[in-house]
């Protein structure tokens, strides 16, 4: 176990919806403007100017970071108003979108498009990415290794994205359908070190299959810039607490990892193809449906894989006094279900999806409540 804290980052995206029709609104570089000059670079743009994104300084407790996310989120939420719109944390945008969308001015969104043309249409998506302080590449690159069989879970317990432009889609994350349609996107490949983890991105980029070799999109990549692990499979939840939990979640499995990868365990050799169906099963049905615990292989309901991953990594969470929070948001989930079911029981309500991204709006208010 680590003999001492790691800090902990988060990365949340939202939409910008108009308040009257609850379509999302191409007007990121508006937003961006007025509030970068309340939050500077903890505020940018994304790859649609449908999106806004914002960024937690290092941080060193759950309190911490949910208390960050409700600055940050309250801070976009005033300056999308003063240009008269709202703040949605969804994975996808629930009215509007549905057309190819406005692409953000950066030549590496850009160069996405050239290579993936249509399959770039509808990619107006929205994560939570939370990093872990490791320096260490090599390391690094081991822990992602185990970290591969819990991302399924990962995704069930995050799912935010029933809806798609106007449609329920089926799935739980139909964001997370949306990804891994994608070769350079999803569930990374298992490595035997860093340079492996370095020479498979060369080889994809190269084939075309990834537009930059040197900037890997997998779920779990040493940052190529940070000194971080950076674990990207999760929607954007609706509550700043759920993003909090998510993110002591993370930083529990790098640390219990970290701890075998340095008593010489590489991690399990999860194959490849069954990864992806795992993934794939867990995008369609979520919380709580069936699917493969991470440690034995079994079938399980989410619940029950929740109740084992809460074991696997209660030294961490102890270690970090984490365990209240995880144990209080898998409460929730048994409870409420995930962000999917939210919004399908805001849509039964009058009003139907204007109704649902009402009570999204609502889970971002401007004074930070």
């Amino acid at each position: 176990m680590e003999a001492y804290v790691l800090t902990v980052g988060v990365e949340e995206e939202y939409f910008l919806v108009h308040p009257e029709t609850r379509a999302v609104e191409p007007a990121g570089p508006r937003v961006l403007a007025r509030a970068a000059a309340d939050l500077g670079d903890a505020v940018s743009g994304e790859f649609t100017e449908y999106q806004i994104e914002v960024k937690t300084a290092p941080c060193v407790t759950s309190t911490e970071v949910h208390r960050e996310l409700t600055r940050l989120r309250a801070a976009v939420a005033r300056a999308a108003a003063a240009e008269g719109l709202r703040v949605c944390p969804s994975g996808t945008p629930v009215l509007g979108g549905a057309d190819p969308v406005v692409v953000g001015d950066h030549p590496r969104y850009q160069t996405s498009v050239d290579l993936f043309r249509s399959m770039m249409d509808d990619y107006a998506i929205n994560a939570l990415h939370v990093h872990v302080h490791l320096p260490d590449r090599e390391l690094a690159a081991l822990v992602g290794n185990h970290l591969r069989p819990w991302l399924p879970l990962l995704v069930e317990m995050s799912a935010n994205s029933p809806f798609h432009g106007g449609r329920d889609s089926g799935y739980a994350s139909w964001r997370s359908v949306i990804r891994v349609r994608f070769p350079c996107l999803g569930p990374p490949p298992y490595v035997d070190s860093f340079a492996d983890y370095e020479r498979t991105a060369r080889a994809m980029a190269t084939a075309g299959a990834m537009p930059f070799g040197e900037l890997p999109f997998w779920d779990v990549r040493p940052h190529p810039t940070l000194p971080t692990l950076e674990v990207r499979c999760m929607d954007v939840p609706a509550d700043a607490a759920d993003s909090a939990a998510l993110a002591a979640i993370v930083r529990a499995l790098v640390v219990t990892a970290a701890a075998r990868v340095r008593a010489g365990d590489p991690g399990p050799r999860a194959g490849g193809e069954l990864l992806r169906s795992t993934y794939w099963y867990a995008t369609r049905d979520g919380w709580p449906g069936l699917g493969t615990d991470a440690v034995t292989g079994d079938v399980l309901p989410a619940p029950e894989r929740g109740r084992r991953l809460l074991a696997h990594v209660g030294p961490a969470l102890d270690a970090h006094g984490d365990r209240q929070v995880v144990a209080d948001f898998l409460g929730r989930l048994e409870r409420h279900g995930s962000g999917a079911h939210r919004q399908r029981a805001a849509a039964g309500r009058p009003g139907g999806l204007a109704a649902v991204v009402d009570d999204l709006v609502g889970a971002a208010p401007e004074d930070g409540r």
